[in-house]
């Protein structure tokens, strides 16, 4: 087996989502205990870094809704800089409402589609 094309990295989806408000990207106390968590998993596994996949309803103009994934994106890197994780360690990308993952013709589907979602990755 020829080894110098493994793959150096593991991928894990984070299991805690963080869901936003109509047109918000502040962080309320339930996000911050889902972020704590984050935090105590990455300052326990120095290896590992994070990237933070944030997204919208429809609501609004593909424009705006790109502004508000990275005001979303950067609420959350704001915060676990705070706390103490590397701006190096952590990435993300602000999908405005390109991949829903729920129906954005109800009101509860778009509720859902409001989120961040994490996945972590391992350099071996």
């Amino acid at each position: 087996m020829d080894d110098s094309n493994t793959n150096p990295c593991r991928t894990i989806n984070w299991s805690d989502k963080i869901f936003f408000g109509f047109d918000d990207f502040k962080l309320d106390s339930i996000d911050i205990d889902k972020l704590d968590s984050l935090y105590n998993f990455l300052n326990n596994n120095p290896n590992a870094i994070t990237l933070i996949s944030t997204h919208t309803d429809n609501i609004g103009s593909d424009e705006y809704n790109k502004l508000l994934s990275e005001k979303r994106a950067q609420s959350i890197i704001n915060y676990l800089i705070k706390r103490g994780i590397n701006r190096s360690r952590i990435y993300y990308m602000g999908y405005s409402y390109e991949i829903p993952a729920n129906d954005n013709n109800t009101k509860e589907g778009r509720q859902l589609n409001r989120r961040a979602e994490f996945k972590i990755i391992f350099v071996l």
